[in-house]
This record gives C-alpha cells, structure tokens and sequence, in this order.
C-alpha cells in the first residue's frame, strides 16, 4: 500500500512538475496590504492546444509504422 501511495504522489509531483514548465500553471504572490496571497492560475487554453499538438504527433507516428508495416 505505501508503494502504491509513493507511485501516485510521484506521479502527481511529476506532473505538477512538467506543467510548469509547459506553461500549463502560473504560481504569483501579493503583498497588498499587509496580507500576503498566493494564487495559482491554469491555462486550460494551453494544456488544450499542447493535447491537440500531442495528438497530431501520434497519428503521424501511427502512420509511419503503419507505412513501415505494410512494407
């Protein structure tokens, strides 16, 4: 059970991870007036077009090894 636990927690550090450098969140902080905010931001937007782009990369692989298959 602590295996399948450190699995999923890796995974959502991983992910978490890769969507920041994507672009996918925006971490930003404020300071008005005396109380100090943290916001995080989710560009639906941009994880919609990188889904598209992932899916466009896929069916041309699928097409290549079909095309090699075929030969």
């Amino acid at each position: 059970m602590r295996t399948l636990l450190l699995v999923v927690v890796l995974l959502l550090v991983g992910v978490a991870g890769f969507g920041f450098y994507r672009g996918w969140f925006h971490f930003s902080t404020d300071n008005a007036d005396h109380r100090p905010s943290a916001t995080i931001a989710v560009d639906e937007d941009k994880i919609h077009a990188d889904e598209q782009k992932a899916k466009e990369r896929m069916q041309g692989l699928e097409q290549k090894v079909k095309g090699k298959a075929g030969n």
